[in-house]
């Protein structure tokens, strides 16, 4: 199978994530924090161990800092419900997955009041001018996407960041496009706040998200329950990470994410950012020459987009190419890939898209098979 739907998770994995899960069952199953015999213990030792990476990767302020949550749409809402307040302002972009805008609207139901800046593809400072415009004396944070999940559109995060320090408005992103393939260095950030999934760009398993907290600023919390520690209080512990972290940790999927990162860094970084950006522009080019076909965005390029891509077959509904490719045992995603507020911005709310996502396994080869069939759909 050509697997091109790397933008809803990563496939394959590192040879080495299903070894460490399975390592992990057979010798590390124990419940983390909560025993003192030596299977508790190795477990509570994997905890750590990615927590202290997970830091180091992101340069993070410290490892407890460091939040694991069932998912990065756990985290957004963890972000957005633990900061806002009725009467609180909220901005976010035209851009947005709805693990943002649905979190947003219900607490939009409560009292929160928010706005949209549009974002302005390869024009940050567009793209700033409509942030800044919303800003309000309420606004308490901006929250945003760090890229598109459905265009690859970039936003200028670090700009963005900078005017919100400036007005003392915390900052939250969501980093599930760009994690593993972007630049993120909180020790240069303006960020507050970054939330992500394991199992796209860091090669981990599904099931698990990160919140990397950059602030002294207390979430409130929207889970309660048991953390291992203080069990004699009725009260959550005010302490980070046990503030954010009730219930039992997936243990096997923090391996496999330690694991992840270790990939990520013998590859390198910017390595597999290459590869794959290479890989996207030369499915645009050739997307481009295909009459039948149409295209919604500027040639990607790392400045602006990360490397995934949305087109269509004029005159086929978007679902009906990705079933005909995957009968050709091509593997992409079509429709509105959950994010109704982005294809509205760019006017393909009625059709949805084709979306096509490498990893650092896609090969040239596969690319240009996938290129070969796509000509022959019209």
């Amino acid at each position: 199978m050509i697997y091109l739907d790397n933008a809803a998770t990563t496939w394959p994995k590192p040879r080495e994530t299903a070894q460490v899960v399975a390592d992990t069952i057979l010798r590390r199953g124990a419940n983390p924090g909560r025993g003192n015999y030596p299977m508790a213990q190795r477990a509570t030792d994997t905890v750590y161990q990615c927590r202290r990476h997970v830091c180091e990767f992101f340069g993070g302020k410290s490892p407890e800092y460091v939040i694991f949550t069932p998912s990065c749409t756990f985290a957004i809402n963890a972000v957005l419900k633990g900061v806002l307040s009725p009467g609180d302002h909220v901005i976010i972009s035209d851009m947005e997955h709805n693990a943002v805008t649905r979190p947003v609207m219900r607490l939009a139901k409560r009292g929160v009041q928010f706005s949209v800046a549009k974002v302005h593809e390869c024009d940050p400072e567009a793209t700033l001018a409509s942030f800044r415009r919303q800003l309000r004396p309420n606004t308490k944070l901006i929250f945003c996407t760090h890229a598109s999940n459905v265009f690859g559109v970039k936003l200028p995060i670090a700009e963005i960041g900078e005017m919100a320090a400036r007005n003392h408005v915390l900052f939250g992103l969501d980093c599930a496009q760009s994690a593993g393939t972007a630049p993120l260095d909180l020790r240069s950030m303006h960020a507050d706040f970054l939330c992500m999934p394991a199992h796209k760009g860091l090669y981990g398993t599904m099931g698990l998200g990160l919140l990397i907290v950059n602030t002294n600023t207390p979430l409130q919390t929207v889970v309660e329950g048991g953390t291992g520690s203080l069990s004699g209080l009725n009260t959550q512990p005010d302490f980070l990470p046990d503030r954010l972290e009730s219930g039992t940790l997936n243990v096997p999927g923090i391996a496999a994410l330690d694991v992840g990162l270790s990939f990520i860094e013998k590859l390198g970084r910017e390595t597999i950012e290459a590869h794959e950006m290479a890989l996207m522009q030369t499915a645009y080019d050739a997307i481009a020459a295909m009459s039948h076909c149409t295209l919604y965005t500027a040639r990607p390029a790392s400045e602006s987009h990360v490397p995934l891509l949305s087109f269509n077959v004029k005159g086929i509904p978007s679902d009906e190419v990705a079933e005909r490719l995957g009968g050709q045992d091509i593997a992409v995603r079509a429709g509105l890939h959950c994010a109704g507020e982005a294809h509205r911005a760019m006017g393909t709310e009625k059709m949805g898209t084709v979306r096509i996502c490498p990893s650092a396994f896609t090969s040239t080869d596969e690319m240009a098979q996938f290129l070969e069939v796509l000509e022959t759909i019209q």
